[in-house]
């Protein structure tokens, strides 16, 4: 697919693990022509290259645990400092708890940026269970799957209400074909732009 003609978009991707984040982020990366950047694969990739952020990183990834705030916020502000980001991006995965997103808020001031839309990818919880376990990652055994699906619910789930209070959250069912769920977060990220 083609990158359409667009003005500047600069998105983040909620939902819990298993909905559809990263397949959403890459398509609409494609589409809209910025980076979709997801701080779980760029983790995934450390522990891989066994590199210093890796060792950090990779017994707390194996726990299904949350890697520090002061270690993702300088990820994410490494990541949004590369060129290909300048025009917009699309963040899978960050923010995860409400210190995350006044973090990321602090980030965007400092480069003159602003979030143009808050995807929100809905998913029931037995769905999200069956998706991970069908993946077969390495991390993804169903204790560890439950145990992300509980943190996410302790500390993500707040986020959903932070960007819904800042007018930004767009809620999309994210139980439908890969397509719809991308057709109708096109339309989404647009509204946004639009706002």
């Amino acid at each position: 697919m083609a990158a359409e003609p667009r003005a500047c978009c600069r998105a983040v991707l909620l939902g819990a693990p298993g909905s559809g984040k990263g397949t959403q982020a890459l398509r609409l990366g494609r589409r809209l022509g910025v980076p979709a950047i997801s701080t779980g694969e760029m983790l995934r990739q450390a522990v891989v290259a066994d590199s210093e952020l890796g060792r950090q990183v990779s017994d707390v990834l194996a726990g299904g645990r949350l890697v520090a705030d002061e270690l993702m916020v300088g990820v994410v502000r490494a990541r949004l400092a590369q060129s290909d980001a300048g025009a917009g991006f699309l963040l899978d995965g960050y923010p995860r708890n409400l210190r995350q997103a006044d973090t990321l808020q602090a980030l965007l001031d400092e480069l003159g940026a602003h979030l143009d839309a808050v995807i929100f990818l809905r998913v029931p919880e037995d769905v999200l269970v069956r998706r991970a376990l069908l993946r077969q990652r390495a991390d993804d055994r169903e204790e560890v799957v439950r145990e992300r699906l509980r943190i996410y619910r302790d500390q993500t789930e707040p986020v959903i209400g932070y960007y819904r209070e800042r007018g930004l959250l767009q809620e999309i069912d994210g139980d439908r074909g890969i397509d719809e769920v991308t057709s109708e977060a096109l339309a989404a990220v647009s509204n946004g732009r639009a706002a």
